[in-house]
């Protein structure tokens, strides 16, 4: 269900797809050429008004420069899988915001939620444009709800309440408890359809946990826990609040 984990290129290796994100198949080890990179600047500037500041768009053109001048692909060069199957971006809504979400050949290449500016939480707080954890938790449905839950996910539920109430008590009948719980049932299912998903056990969070807001610290606090309970160390990219989060925690 994952998806690879990016690549390190080899010295004299053109920059690939697969070495700068989280995509699998034949895209994988297609190098990034110029006018893709163009593609996803037009892209952005018309969803947006402008280019986002380290987005797919910004990446993509760095490393495209890196092949231009390593003379591995011209000016003009563009992927016929990205030229084929199209540069999109797209929003979803979600509880308090929308997921935006940026693909290059139908493949996530970028994706973070995004709060309208002014709104206020349930709590009625302040809270302008800012992300609450229970938001972004939420969010992961959208991306990732079909994913059977794993020691990996319960690990990031967890983080996530802990920082999203303060306490280092698993709330009986929570969030990180009903994770857990999923997890451990699971891991004696063979077929994924038998097991229970992300979906069962997320729905509701944007409500159910305190409006805390989502700092970067604690991103990468709920992206480490997921790592470090998953094999391989890697992370599934919408699965937890930190991947869907980490990129734009302040709209």
């Amino acid at each position: 269900m994952s998806q690879e984990q990016p690549q390190r290129p080899q010295a004299g290796d053109p920059i690939k797809y697969g070495d700068i994100f989280n995509v699998s198949g034949e895209l994988t080890s297609k190098p990034v050429a110029p006018q893709d990179a163009e593609l996803m600047q037009s892209a952005e500037t018309t969803a947006f008004g402008q280019p986002q500041a380290g987005g797919p768009a910004e990446v993509m053109q760095s490393a495209a420069r890196i092949n231009e001048r390593a003379g591995v692909v011209g000016r003009d060069d563009v992927n016929d899988i990205a030229r084929d199957k199209g540069v999109t971006i797209t929003g979803t809504e979600v509880p308090g915001g929308g997921v935006i979400t940026e693909t290059v050949a139908g493949q996530v290449v970028g994706q973070y939620v995004q709060v309208p500016v002014g709104q206020q939480t349930a709590a009625g707080v302040g809270n302008q444009g800012k992300i609450t954890m229970g938001q972004a938790l939420e969010a992961a449905i959208q991306t990732a709800g079909s994913k059977p839950v794993d020691q990996s996910d319960a690990a990031a539920v967890r983080e996530a309440e802990v920082r999203a109430t303060g306490s280092s008590v698993v709330i009986p009948g929570g969030f990180a408890a009903s994770a857990q719980s999923a997890a451990a049932y699971n891991a004696g299912m063979i077929r994924d359809e038998d097991k229970i998903k992300l979906r069962d056990v997320l729905t509701g969070a944007s409500g159910g946990l305190p409006a805390k807001e989502v700092t970067q610290e604690d991103a990468e606090g709920v992206q480490n826990a997921e790592k470090w309970h998953n094999i391989g160390f890697s992370t599934h990219p919408g699965a937890t609040a930190a991947r869907v989060n980490q990129q734009r925690v302040n709209v």
